[in-house]
C-alpha cells in the first residue's frame, strides 16, 4: 500500500511550494492533465494556468504534461503552455517515465510528478522513485478509463486511512 502514499499532498497545483521543490533539487515537473491541470471541460489553458506555468519557467523547471488522454486533448495545452507533452502515456506503467529520463538526462531524484489520482499518477511516480505530489481533482468528470480507477481508488483510500497512512484533506509537504 505504500506505493499509493504521496510524498506531498496539496490542495491544488496552485498551493504547491515550487521554490521548496527547487531547493530540494527538483529540476523536472511532470504534470497530469485532466483534473490536475485542467478540468475535462476546459479545452484550452486559462490565464491562471498560463501564469503559473510562466512562473515555473522563471524557476527554470523542465515542464512535461504526461496524460493518458488522447492527442487532441493534450495538444492545445502543449502548444499554448509551450511545454513538452505525451498523450496516451499508459500511466502507471514505467515506459514513458523511463523515456523522459533518457530523453532529458534527469536523475530520478530530480523529477516530481503532480497528479490527482493515486492509481495512475502517484503509483506511477512512486514506482519510479520520483517525488510524488497528489492534488485534489479539480473536476468531477473523468475519461472512461479514469472512472474505473476512481472506483478502485475509493477502496485504496479506505485502507490507507484505516492504516493511518493517508487521509484526504490532511495536506502536507
Amino acid at each position: 500500500m505504500d506505493h499509493f502514499v504521496p510524498d506531498i499532498y496539496q490542495k491544488s497545483i496552485y498551493t504547491i511550494d515550487y521554490k521548496k521543490l527547487k531547493e530540494k533539487g527538483i529540476r523536472c515537473l511532470i504534470f497530469d492533465l485532466n483534473n490536475t491541470v485542467a478540468p475535462e471541460s476546459m479545452p484550452v489553458p486559462d490565464k491562471d494556468l498560463k501564469d503559473l506555468f510562466a512562473y515555473l519557467e522563471t524557476l527554470k523547471f523542465k515542464i512535461i504534461l504526461l496524460s493518458n488522454a488522447k492527442k487532441g486533448r493534450v495538444e492545445p495545452f502543449k502548444e499554448k503552455l509551450n511545454v513538452d507533452a505525451a498523450f496516451k502515456s499508459g500511466k502507471p506503467w514505467k515506459k514513458k517515465y523511463q523515456r523522459i529520463l533518457e530523453l532529458y538526462h534527469f536523475q530520478v531524484h530530480e523529477v516530481a510528478c503532480i497528479g490527482d489520482a493515486l492509481i495512475t499518477d502517484i503509483l506511477g511516480a512512486n514506482q519510479m522513485g520520483f517525488t510524488s505530489i497528489l492534488v485534489n481533482p479539480i473536476g468531477t468528470k473523468d475519461i472512461l478509463s479514469s472512472s474505473f480507477y476512481r472506483v478502485l481508488e475509493k477502496h485504496i483510500l479506505k485502507i490507507l486511512k484505516k492504516r493511518g497512512l493517508f487521509e484526504r484533506g490532511q495536506y502536507y509537504e
